[in-house]
This record gives structure tokens, C-alpha cells and sequence, in this order.
């Protein structure tokens, strides 16, 4: 009878783990499918979903490895973290969502979002240059509607609303001209349309004027505007 018990108890013991393996296999081959699809096949699957192409995915990723803050791990490769964040800022999409499509629990999807947002935001000093002014952008000597009146002109600058969720206590700072909260965010661009500067985290009641005045005073991370002759 015990003998009975014993081989049932081994039987369930085996099929259990059968079905995690089965499980877990499926949700692999899913993964595969998937990203193979989204970043190897159909360059307009990658576009739509991730808002870029392959090759410019693939390029990114690279840089993003290098940064240290990236690398693969015993289930997620660098390709399918960076896939899952940029599908979710590139369409506002919840983790849940990406819970379900990549078959990750609710805790994975979260890390992974949160270590490429790092990688993202420590590429700043690589891709976030400003202009010294030495030079007049090619933009402008080439456009005759443009030179010689901007000669020294360096780009453009701009604040633009951003919307957030914040904690009812503060809700009021962040609600300025729009009927939501927002965060009111300064960026400057060259003639090239490459972002030199970004200053965020304003609340969306600060004027633009502001907000500006302390771009340019603050200690670090200040916005340079050189000095002509």
C-alpha cells in the first residue's frame, strides 16, 4: 500500500515538473518568435512597435551594452530588455501588457524597464553635446533664406508639457495652462534636428521664463550659450 503511495506521490512529482518545463519551454519559443519577428524580419513590425528600425534597434543596442549598465542574463538577452521598454514608452503600454506578450512575471518586466532607463539616461554625456559657437552651422551657410541673418545663430530652443501622474498632495503645482498635470520640459536642438540640451522635472505651473532663467544659472548641468565676438 505504502509502495502505491509512493509511486503515486513520483508520478504527480514528475508530471508537475513536466508541465513547468513544457511551460516554460512554450514561453521561450513564444519570446523567440517574437523578437525574431519585431527585430529581425518585418522592418516595418519594427518601426511600428518599437519606433525605430532594425538597424537603428540593433546600433542602439550595441551602444546600450556598452554602457555596462546592460548584458545578457540567464533568460533575457540585452535585445528583449531594450524591446520591452521601448514598447512601452513608444506607446504608453503598462507592464501587464508587456507581462503578456513576452510571458515574464510583473517583477522581471519591471527591472528590465528600470535597468535600460538607466543605460538610456547614462548615454547623455555621449549623445547630448552643445554647440561651442566656433563654427556656423552648415544649415545655415547652405539656405540662402538663412545666411547671413543667422550666421550665429546655434538652434533652437523650446519648452514643451509633458503629462504625469503625481501624488494628490502636489497635483496643483503640476496643473498649469493644461486641465492635467504636466511637467514643463526646456530642450534645445541644432540645425540638424539633434537634441543638445534637455532640462526636465519642472513642474507644469513654472513659466517658461523660469524655467530658462535657472537653465542658465543652475551649478550643474547648465545650459551654455556661447559668448560672441
Amino acid at each position: 500500500m505504502y509502495a502505491a503511495y509512493a509511486a503515486i506521490l513520483v508520478s504527480v512529482y514528475h508530471r508537475s515538473n513536466y508541465l513547468e518545463r513544457s511551460i516554460s519551454n512554450e514561453g521561450d519559443y513564444e519570446r523567440h518568435v517574437l523578437m525574431e519577428r519585431l527585430t529581425l524580419m518585418d522592418n516595418e513590425d519594427c518601426y511600428n512597435q518599437l519606433r525605430m528600425g532594425k538597424d537603428a534597434f540593433a546600433r542602439l543596442v550595441n551602444i546600450l551594452r556598452g554602457t555596462g549598465h546592460l548584458r545578457n542574463s540567464a533568460h533575457s538577452n540585452v535585445e528583449e530588455q531594450a524591446a520591452k521598454f521601448f514598447h512601452i514608452v513608444g506607446h504608453n503600454l503598462r507592464k501587464r501588457t508587456m507581462k503578456f506578450y513576452f510571458k515574464r512575471s510583473s517583477e522581471t518586466v519591471s527591472c528590465h524597464f528600470h535597468q535600460v532607463l538607466r543605460a538610456i539616461i547614462s548615454l547623455d554625456v555621449v549623445f547630448l553635446k552643445q554647440p561651442n559657437g566656433l563654427k556656423c552651422p552648415q544649415e545655415i551657410k547652405d539656405n540662402t533664406k538663412f545666411w547671413p541673418y543667422f550666421k550665429d545663430c546655434i538652434g533652437a530652443i523650446d519648452g514643451s508639457h509633458f503629462r504625469v501622474k503625481v501624488s494628490n498632495d502636489v497635483v496643483q503645482r503640476y496643473r498649469g495652462r493644461k486641465y492635467y498635470p504636466t511637467q514643463n520640459v526646456l530642450a534645445t536642438c541644432s540645425f540638424d534636428l539633434k537634441f543638445t540640451y534637455v532640462l526636465p522635472s519642472w513642474q507644469g505651473s513654472a513659466s517658461d521664463s523660469r524655467i530658462l532663467d535657472n537653465a542658465l544659472m543652475r551649478d550643474f548641468d547648465k545650459l551654455i550659450v556661447p559668448q560672441g565676438d
